[in-house]
């Protein structure tokens, strides 16, 4: 593969975090020069409606050939990086406690209308993990984020809201395989260990994920989290036996994985954020997440890749592979469609937070 060529092809592979309510002349360079697969936003990057959609479209004009993934963390409850004047969703258990699948439908799809009006093409969501029933009080590392601790509860209404905000064109992501919910102690700070027989993955946490890959997910997100059942020496995101034997071939996932954040305590406890990038990409990921708004970290992880190809540490197949199912994933929720300027003023607020939008808010908050 030509230098050039795997420049472009190792940058598609990374979604990264960046500082601003604008695109810095730091982010232009990087995605000019790495030809970068797509941004993630959080609170340092929202200010208004308008300007979110504003900034979508310029991180957009930046893309080259493809359309980069403009991506948020759009959960409910706790994990919302969009605020009012955007419908403030109750947290998923409340979704799952409902019972009633044609509500989690209308969330869904006032959720997905109000995040393709800002240009937002994926959701990292929904959280598929279980909710734990023998978590310590004091652990809210999952809890409200899960529909519920029922298996097949979680996958009946994960099936639906997946479904429905992809019928919406926002690529949906099933996390955090092959589950978080069981742990006591955050993945940010430290590595979890989940001790269960495999046996009891497969049947129990893996489940929702089976029903989630057989809705089509776009993306499927690992967890930084130790199975020592099934690899006893590495964390899921890592692992060539969780992320390309039994994600990729037994459960047969055909669309992205994607890691969580690399800059996570449970990953830079025992390694560089560079070394685990290439282990991930090595284990079977194909999407790389960065959240950290430093550009020079990301262009240092970039090269690092870069190197390991050179090396001779990590297989350009896995490279050309992975970048071979970006362009398809991208494709299916962003090809065709022409550019066009975002919707502001009273045209924006109009999709935002509507009445109806709220009324589904206040049913899920009651149920």
């Amino acid at each position: 593969m030509q230098v050039k060529a795997l420049h472009r092809h190792v940058g598609q592979l990374v979604v990264a975090g960046f500082g601003g309510y604008t695109a810095s002349a730091e982010l232009r360079a990087l995605t000019k020069e790495w030809d970068l697969g797509g941004v993630i936003l959080f609170g340092r990057n929202i200010e208004s409606p308008e300007q979110v959609a504003e900034l979508t479209f310029e991180v957009q004009e930046l893309a080259q050939d493809v359309p980069l993934w403009v991506s948020v963390d759009q959960e409910g409850g706790r994990v919302a990086r969009l605020r009012a004047p955007f419908t403030e969703w109750p947290p998923m258990e409340a979704v799952g406690r409902s019972g009633d699948t044609e509500l989690a439908e209308r969330f869904a799809s006032a959720l997905g209308h109000e995040l393709s009006a800002v240009g937002v093409t994926l959701d990292f969501a929904p959280v598929l993990d279980l909710r734990s029933e023998t978590a310590h009080p004091g652990d809210h590392v999952i809890g409200d984020r899960a529909l519920s601790s029922d298996v097949e509860e979680v996958g009946r209404f994960g099936r639906v809201i997946i479904s429905t905000l992809q019928r919406h064109g926002i690529a949906a992501c099933a996390k955090h395989f092959p589950g978080h919910g069981d742990t006591q102690v955050d993945s940010h700070q430290e590595l979890p260990v989940v001790e269960h027989p495999s046996d009891r993955l497969r049947e129990h946490e893996m489940a929702p994920f089976r029903i989630a890959i057989a809705a089509d997910v776009a993306t499927v997100m690992t967890a930084h989290v130790l199975y020592p059942a099934l690899d006893d020496e590495r964390p899921a995101t890592l692992s060539p036996t969780i992320v390309t034997d039994i994600l990729r071939r037994e459960l047969g996932h055909q669309g992205l994985i994607v890691t969580d954040d690399l800059d996570m305590g449970a990953i830079t406890g025992s390694q560089t954020v560079e070394q685990a990038a290439v282990r991930a990409l090595r284990a079977g990921c194909d999407t790389v997440l960065m959240c950290s708004e430093s550009i020079d970290r990301h262009a240092a992880v970039l090269e690092a890749v870069i190197h390991a190809v050179e090396e001779g540490e990590l297989d350009s197949r896995v490279i050309e592979d992975a970048w071979v199912r970006q362009q398809r994933v991208k494709a299916t929720f962003m090809g065709g469609e022409p550019r066009r300027r975002p919707l502001s003023g009273q045209a924006l607020r109009a999709r935002l937070g509507t009445a109806q939008h709220k009324a589904v808010a206040e049913e899920i908050a009651r149920a």
